[in-house]
């Protein structure tokens, strides 16, 4: 059982240093910034890229953090 809770609170501080990393930078942690994700895609088909649903493809922090409910 301790390998598990390790390995959840490994993952936990690493989400949360992700998040903290991207609020200094003022980039949205789902897009990196970017505003859109990429859809993997192979040579069959294309996919546009999707506005990114946690900033509302503005990439920012703050309408990211607008937008959690948490």
């Amino acid at each position: 059982m301790g390998l598990i809770n390790a390995f959840s609170d490994w993952r936990e501080n690493r989400k949360e240093k992700k998040r903290a990393d991207m609020e200094a930078k003022g980039f949205c942690p789902d897009c990196g910034g970017r505003g859109f994700n990429v859809v993997a895609h192979s040579e069959a088909y294309y996919i546009p890229p999707m506005d990114c649903f946690g900033c509302d493809g503005s990439g920012l922090y703050s309408d990211w953090e607008r937008n959690q409910f948490s």
